[in-house]
């Protein structure tokens, strides 16, 4: 009874674990293939420019530190004025009568630079398209903290599936003389192509 309750539980964890790994499996695989395949996918490069005068009066009191966020009365204008979205993460390099804010993101980038003399705000956004923006997902590349989370309890889900199945495996293996050779398979083929075509 007591195997009974131990196999029903392996199976349970192997079809939960399952479930919630499958479409990140999904898209981790093919985020594989496109980043295998990076250099023959095309992309769409989208540039957007915008330029403009900030008011003085949203940006006159200088930080003490030379690394400091934009102030909040000036990032809640511009998500008015422009629908720029600046988050208060986003810290910010004053120097020298400007301040310059890089504002990495999936799939491009982005910049924005405020002279604290003229007022003078120049923000480009660059936009690689969707392929790279899924590749970036897959790496983790300037994803945030959800993401990163995400990715690690994906990967315990993912970790825990194999074992399961492994596990099942062993206890459904004996009327299937194949499995253990297929599994010495996979294990075998990644490693000899390492050995012999892939060179440090």
């Amino acid at each position: 009874m007591r195997r009974k309750w131990s196999i029903g539980s392996i199976r349970q964890w192997h079809w939960i674990s399952s479930a919630v790994s499958l479409f990140g499996m999904l898209m981790f695989a093919i985020t594989g293939i496109t980043l295998n395949h990076a250099a023959d996918i095309p992309a769409t490069v989208t540039v957007t420019t915008i330029e403009l005068v900030v008011p003085s009066h949203l940006f006159n009191e200088t930080p003490a530190q030379t690394k400091a966020p934009l102030p909040e009365r000036l990032r809640q204008w511009l998500a008015d004025e422009k629908q720029l979205y600046i988050s208060a993460d986003d810290t910010g390099e004053w120097a020298d009568g400007e301040v310059y804010i890089s504002l990495p993101r999936p799939g491009g980038d982005a910049w924005l630079s405020l002279d604290l003399e003229s007022g003078d705000l120049l923000y480009e956004r660059t936009e690689r398209g969707v392929v790279s923006y899924i590749n970036d997902l897959h790496k983790g590349r300037n994803t945030g903290k959800t993401w990163f989370w995400f990715i690690d309890v994906f990967a315990v889900a993912c970790v825990v599936f194999c074992i399961t199945g492994l596990v099942l495996l062993y206890r459904y293996a004996n009327p299937r003389p194949t499995t253990w050779p297929l599994v010495g398979l996979g294990v075998i083929l990644p490693v000899l192509l390492v050995i012999v075509f892939v060179h440090p």
